[in-house]
């Protein structure tokens, strides 16, 4: 991936290899955790470093 800041449902989905439905689901978890954390989210888009992170890519 590129040195993007956000990632896409459809890029979630792609790096997933999970249905795009599926990809809704785990952006919208890990927006919630962010909200919880105290950061602002966008909906339909994730932060690419906490996707990585919660999902051991780590950076």
């Amino acid at each position: 991936m590129d040195n993007k800041n956000f990632l896409t449902v459809d890029e979630v989905a792609q790096e997933l290899q999970v249905s795009k439905s599926y990809a809704y689901k785990v952006v919208r978890e890990l927006n919630t955790e962010l909200k919880q954390l105290g950061y602002v989210t966008v909906t339909g888009r994730v932060n690419t470093k906490f996707f990585r992170k919660k999902l051991c890519y780590g950076e």
